[in-house]
């Protein structure tokens, strides 16, 4: 075993600790209905607090308030660009290929499964588009952004299962290691981050490599308002392959869980989908991206849109082009892109009131005035293992 698996093994054994202190002293005093509470009342920066939270709750969100004080905000700036540039392709990515990695690895699909994750799949994929979102609005970490709750939220949500599968023994720790543990967390840091840019450069799509950097970074910064050990998490796209490779190596495989999960993804999207003449395209692109020993392993079908998918890198160099050339290109695939991420959004909550909103003007309010510069295209760093 090499240093960097015992490092990895270490890391299986450790959680949250101040998460998961939080959600023991509330469930330890029977305030589960409080609990229930925080989780639902806390929705935006800067608003007053309910009348009798509980002291451990308030001085959690009091801690967890505001982000890390190294945070780099024209980092963080580039980021929120890069991700108006390229939002409905990094939602595709986040759909078809980072999800899936997730069901990839056993123990998160039997995780999902434990959890009762296997009966919402419009929610679970909702949530993490939804995420996505509040963190690239221009107000995410300012008084009335919805992203700081929604991060604190998850960090109790994680807390809150872990302490359920350990309470209720439906876990073998000793194998699976700490439900929701800092490898898991730092791996899915990777999944939308690292994959999501492998996702886009397979598919075509240009990518400079400062909009890269500034994306990968801006997850960095989520791990930590998530509760990640930033000594553990790879600096930089170099690292974080190193990183995600060993943590595939170590964890992927086949499981009846993960292919539910596919299934279950792979449907949703039919539905989304008008009619059926489509429906095979889902199918098609997560082979695609995710590659066929993989696809394979989530019992994803071949389907006769398979060959036809990998033509898309040439069909979107063929719409960069003309956004490029055309400024009234560059609006309607804006547009075009705007509104698919809100269809897609909407569809999965089935009508339900949003409150991931996407900005109506996003190049207005982000203060966007063309096409990013195409040069220094970043090619992702080559895989560390053979």
């Amino acid at each position: 075993m090499t240093h960097t698996e015992k490092s990895m093994d270490a890391l299986r054994r450790s959680g949250d600790e101040l998460a998961d202190a939080v959600v023991a002293t509330l469930f330890e005093r029977g305030e589960v209905g409080t609990f229930n509470a925080l989780m639902r009342y806390v929705s935006t920066t800067g608003q007053d607090l309910p009348d009798g939270l509980p002291g451990v709750a308030r001085e959690y969100l009091r801690v967890t308030g505001t982000p890390p004080d190294w945070v780099d905000w024209a980092e963080m700036e580039r980021a929120r660009l890069f991700f108006i540039d390229n939002n409905v392709h990094i939602s595709t990515a986040l759909s078809f290929a980072s999800m899936p990695a997730c069901y990839l690895v056993p123990h998160v699909a039997r995780l999902l499964s434990a959890t009762h994750g296997l009966n919402y799949p419009s929610k679970r994929m909702a949530e993490t588009g939804q995420f996505t979102v509040y963190l690239m609005r221009p107000d995410a970490f300012e008084s009335g952004g919805r992203f700081v709750p929604a991060a604190q939220k998850v960090r109790l949500l994680h807390a809150a299962i872990r302490h359920h599968l350990k309470r209720e023994d439906r876990w073998d720790t000793d194998t699976l290691g700490v439900p929701i543990c800092q490898e898991d967390m730092i791996g899915g840091q990777m999944f939308f981050s690292l994959l999501v840019l492998d996702s886009l450069h397979r598919l075509g799509i240009h990518m400079s490599a400062e909009g890269a950097d500034a994306y990968y970074y801006a997850w960095r910064v989520v791990g930590a308002m998530l509760g990640v050990d930033q000594a553990a998490v790879p600096a930089t796209l170099d690292e974080a392959r190193r990183f995600l490779d060993l943590y595939m190596l170590r964890h992927m495989g086949p499981s009846a869980e993960g292919a539910h999960l596919t299934r279950q993804l792979i449907d949703l999207y039919e539905e989304v989908v008008p009619g059926t003449l489509f429906d095979p395209v889902v199918s098609a692109l997560i082979r695609y991206l995710v590659g066929d020993t993989c696809a394979d392993w989530l019992d994803v079908p071949r389907t006769t849109w398979d060959t036809l998918v990998k033509a898309a890198p040439h069909l979107l160099g063929v719409l960069e082009t003309i956004e490029d050339r055309s400024p009234l290109g560059a609006w309607a695939l804006d547009r075009l892109g705007h509104l698919t991420t809100a269809l897609e959004l909407s569809s999965l909550t089935r009508g339900r009131v949003m409150h991931y909103a996407i900005p109506e003007q996003l190049r207005k309010e982000y203060g966007v005035s063309g096409a990013a510069a195409r040069t220094r295209r970043w090619t992702p760093p080559p895989p560390t293992v053979s």
